[in-house]
């Protein structure tokens, strides 16, 4: 993974975390702003895997309380050579999964129930292991933290509009209006700039981990049918995480453009398939 453009991306969502202060309230607001995006990062470094969990309300379950994917998580875990994560279970009628976490040492996976009732257990297995490949690749702090710096950007905009409007505003209404607009879209922007390529890379360890591509393009062509067909409203409510599932959860899936967080799924399902027809050749 290239770390170097990763860092470079998680700067300028900061230093357009401080722009947008400079042109709410001057340089008073960029100071406020650096000092709230220093903070940030602090508390996404250490707590915003915990923040993310309790915004779903995943619940953490064991061998007892759910042997077949706790039974699956570890395996996996163990052909992955990283420690167990924690498992979640979120009680959710889309189909869905992310993982999350500082480092592999403190991560967690979680599915929602709607996918534990679509897929089959190989599929289930498959969808983990594309989550352990981004716990492998240490891609969980980077997707968390880019979640909570892209939703201050939006609650930023907000702000925009009710206290932008005041004497150290250097801009105006200009400044104010340019925050709304540009504060949303560029953390977007950032965002799948950072999900894309993670995306294609994930499904491509988490096939060479499972051992079988097609269990992962199998589970991702019911993963798009059903995510598409039902709403995920704690999705909806915090948009800023949607990046960190394995398939859109906002039904904006069109095309694979810069404006879609996920790659394409036709163009992830071909690549695993192309995968399997090298490396798999009993499927």
């Amino acid at each position: 993974m290239n770390y170097a453009r990763t860092a470079m991306l998680l700067a300028a969502m900061t230093g357009l975390f401080l722009a947008c202060g400079f042109m709410i309230a001057g340089e008073g607001g960029m100071l406020i702003a650096l000092a709230i995006a220093v903070a940030m990062n602090f508390f996404a470094y250490w707590k915003s895997d915990t923040m993310v969990l309790r915004m779903y309300g995943a619940r953490q379950v064991d061998a007892q309380s759910a042997p077949a994917l706790h039974g699956i998580v570890a395996q996996l875990a163990r052909q992955a050579g990283i420690p167990m994560p924690k498992v979640f279970i979120i009680e959710n009628p889309q189909p869905n999964a992310f993982a999350t976490g500082r480092n592999p040492e403190n991560a967690a996976v979680a599915a929602t129930t709607g996918l534990m009732r679509l897929l089959s257990q190989e599929e289930i297995a498959g969808v983990m292991a594309h989550e352990l490949a981004h716990v492998k690749n240490r891609d969980t702090l980077i997707m968390t933290i880019t979640a909570t710096i892209a939703g201050a950007l939006s609650m930023l905009a907000n702000f925009a509009m009710f206290f932008g409007n005041n004497r150290n505003n250097p801009l105006g209404i200009v400044g104010v209006l340019l925050v709304a607009i540009l504060a949303p879209l560029g953390a977007m922007i950032v965002q799948m700039a950072i999900s894309r390529g993670r995306e294609y890379e994930a499904d491509r360890i988490g096939a060479e981990i499972c051992g079988r591509p097609l269990w992962l393009a199998n589970a991702l062509e019911k993963l798009q049918h059903g995510a598409s067909a039902i709403d995920n409203e704690a999705a909806e409510r915090n948009p800023a995480t949607a990046h960190m599932f394995i398939i859109n959860p906002l039904h904006a899936h069109a095309a694979d453009s810069l404006f879609s967080t996920h790659p394409n799924t036709v163009n992830r399902v071909r690549r695993l398939r192309e995968m399997a027809g090298v490396t798999s050749p009993w499927d």
